[in-house]
This record gives C-alpha cells, structure tokens and sequence, in this order.
C-alpha cells in the first residue's frame, strides 16, 4: 500500500520556498471566498470549502481572514471583482506535462501572463485537454511523522480504517490519498486515530512522471518558479519525476 515516489516531496519542497507570504495568504483567501461562493458557505455542506480552509490553515492564514472570505462569499468582494476559475495546460522543456489552476478577475491579464511565462522559458501553451487526461483529481492529507516510535504498520491500518486510498512516506511526514469526496472524512479519522495533520486540500496528481536531466530540469524549475509567482495562479502541477540526488540539489 505505501509507496515512495517524489510528487508530494516536490510540491512541499516548492511551497517551503515561497518568500511571498502576502501573496500566498491572498490566494488562499481567494480559494475560500470562490469555493464558499460555489457552494454552501458551511465547510460541514461543502468539502470543496472543507479542504480550502484546510489548506490554508496550514499555511497559518489567520482565522479572521478566512472567515472574512467566506463573509464575502454571500456577496461581491470588498473592492466588486468577480472572481473566475480558468484551466490552462501545457508542455515545459523535455515535454513535462504542466497543470495549472488559475483564479483571476481579468482572463486576459490571466492568460498573458501565463503565455510569456512559457514563451520566455522554453515551453509551449497548450490547448485544453492537451495535457488534463496525465492528472487526476485526488485529496491529499499530509500528516507529521512522530521521530519516535513510529510504527508503518499502525499508519497502514489507520489509512485503511479511514477509507484512504494509498499512502507515501517521505522525510518527516506521510501523505495519504484519498477520492475527492472523502478527503475531510479521512482526516477526521486519522485525527481520531490520533495522528497529528498538517493539512488536506483536493490536489490534480499525475497519472505517470518523467525522469528528466539535470539540464533539463533546471530549465522546467525555471518555467515553474515563473508560473507560481504569478498572482493569479493557485496551483502548479507537473509530471516530473525527481531522483533523490535531484531533490537534495533542489533542497539546497
């Protein structure tokens, strides 16, 4: 049941790096306000919402900001924008598949921003549905491993008691899959189990990765770093797969 691969180390790797604090809590805020305003606004009704507050609690978003986006959800936002879900997809150096999720309140500074970021950096724009059919949908729950007396065993029935679909184990945490729907479900269990969450969100994972060289891979970081400090993309998902030597150099 438990395997190793490097998508979820790469993901935390890459939101551990994000120096713009101001900018990461804005997104989360938006998440909250758009999942709140597509739904019912109590988290209880809405896992879409459940696990965008989740998420950004686990980013340290404070409390006030996340009741202040769901406040805001009953109407339009403070300042009237409207804000939009838009998917784009396309290919980075070496053919890496790219993934993103983007909420905006102007499409066409959404979707220029997100061609020069591909143009300048080597990778092509694609059309939709170009590249959709290598992810699937899937929640994720991140728990924090204890340094002592830690038992695989006990996280592997615990994972199946609580209906998780598979588990992988990397550094200091565990990350548990799930299906959408029942993401929040496994948490609480988990947490009744008595493991210690770090957080939950409903992610795009990739359905197969590729190795790429070292040059190459500097060249889709490069691409990467781009697209996620723009202001209007949430989520960045790609198809790498990292060796372990590539993530040491990466961590460094």
């Amino acid at each position: 049941m438990a395997g190793h691969s490097k998508w979820a180390t790469t993901k935390r790797h890459k939101a551990a790096q994000d120096k713009k604090r101001s900018a990461l809590f804005g997104k989360l805020s938006r998440a909250v306000f758009v999942a709140a305003k597509n739904g019912d606004p109590n988290p209880d009704n809405n896992a879409a919402l459940a696990a965008a507050i989740a998420k950004a609690k686990s980013y340290s978003l404070p409390k006030d900001k996340i009741e202040s986006a769901i406040a805001k959800a009953s109407g339009a936002s403070a300042d009237g924008a409207v804000w939009e879900e838009i998917i784009y997809e396309g290919y980075g150096p070496a053919g890496i598949a790219i993934y993103l999720e983007i909420l905006t309140d102007n499409r066409n500074r959404a979707a220029a921003d997100v061609r020069s970021a591909f143009s300048k950096s080597g990778g092509n724009l694609g059309t939709s549905g170009s590249v959709a059919f290598q992810f699937e949908r899937k929640g994720e729950v991140v728990l924090d491993i204890p340094v002592n007396d830690f038992d695989e065993d006990d996280l592997m029935l615990a994972v199946a008691d609580a209906d998780g679909e598979d588990y992988e184990i990397a550094n200091d945490v565990a990350v548990v899959t799930t299906t959408p729907s029942t993401v929040m479900a496994v948490k609480d269990s988990l947490e009744a189990s008595g493991f210690a969450v770090r957080g939950a969100e409903l992610v795009m994972l990739p359905t197969n990765t590729q190795a790429i060289a070292d040059d190459e891979l500097r060249q889709v970081m490069r691409l990467i770093d781009k697209l996620e400090e723009l202001d209007d993309v949430q989520s960045v998902y790609h198809t790498i797969d990292l060796s372990e030597e590539q993530l040491t150099r990466l961590d460094e």
